[in-house]
């Protein structure tokens, strides 16, 4: 009975409705945590420069109550219902009726497609609560990248951590040496590529917070899959960012964030590491 519960526990269904609740989450990590950082450079940068400024409200993941940024209505809680909530006020604020973004449903039910997908690829066990966990932080930083083109260390670098502890435990298939060199190559193939493009361009290509991205990708699915990390964001970032200056929607000069690329990569990794990676290593 304890093995039925489970597995209806973790089911693909299950899973895509925890996924649906996690994601309305993501939307204020998303949001609120850059906020929360610039508060605390600011706070911080004063105190070291001894100078006085008007200090930004505090914020957190759970106050202030979360209101329309239009009309400061404050949302009740059948207002915040994943995706339904959306549909029933027909994407307007109650209040005011000003036009709610697509992207809260959007990253919503994407979350909960990834959940699902994980319960389906990893079956019912409790390691697929990792990978679940895995792909929303990916989702987080993806759309934290978009917003600001910064991915906080206070999302790569647990992820990382997160990554090696679950492997020297054995709550993930890669053993822990696979882990540990996935994170360091993961981090110094990037750090490589920006050097080497500062000694060329002389300026800079990338934000240091990609090479912790891909060094806590690396930590969770080892080593072998760097590469085909590697060849799949920037693949698809090269088309994106030729598509994008070819429509002249795009200034060439204005850079284009890598996160949301490598996040990407690493969902692919996650669900087809094995393939990918017979692509460039064929099996012995």
């Amino acid at each position: 009975m304890d093995a039925q519960f489970a597995e209806a526990l973790l089911s693909p269904l299950v899973l895509g409705l925890l996924g649906l609740c996690i994601g309305s989450f993501l939307n204020v990590v998303i949001h609120r945590l850059p906020l929360m950082m610039d508060r605390d450079w600011k706070v911080e940068s004063a105190e070291l420069l001894g100078v006085e400024i008007d200090t930004p409200a505090p914020i957190t993941l759970s106050t202030p109550r979360s209101r329309c940024p239009s009309c400061a209505h404050p949302i009740g809680w059948q207002e915040n219902i994943p995706v339904v909530s959306y549909i029933a006020l027909r994407g307007r604020c109650s209040a005011c009726k000003t036009p709610i973004p697509m992207r809260y449903p959007a990253i919503e039910l994407l979350t909960a497609v990834l959940f699902a997908v994980c319960g389906w690829h990893f079956g019912p066990h409790p390691a697929t609560l990792l990978w679940c966990g895995l792909s929303a932080t990916l989702v987080a930083l993806a759309f934290i990248d978009l917003d600001t083109q910064f991915l906080p260390d206070d999302l790569t670098l647990p992820l990382m951590w997160a990554g090696i502890v679950s492997s020297a435990l054995g709550w993930t298939p890669v053993p822990l040496a696979a882990s540990v060199g996935g994170a360091v190559a993961g981090y110094l193939s990037l750090w490589f590529v920006f050097h080497a493009y500062r000694l060329i361009r002389s300026k800079e290509g990338m934000g240091a917070g990609d090479f912790k991205l891909l060094a806590a990708l690396g930590a969770w699915m080892g080593w072998a899959l760097i590469p085909s990390i590697i060849l799949l964001s920037s693949a698809v970032g090269a088309l994106v960012g030729i598509g994008l200056i070819m429509l002249r929607s795009h200034d060439k000069d204005v850079p284009i964030p890598f996160g949301p690329y490598l996040a990407g990569g690493g969902i692919a990794a996650l669900f087809f590491g094995e393939q990918l990676t017979h692509l460039w290593l064929p099996p012995i």
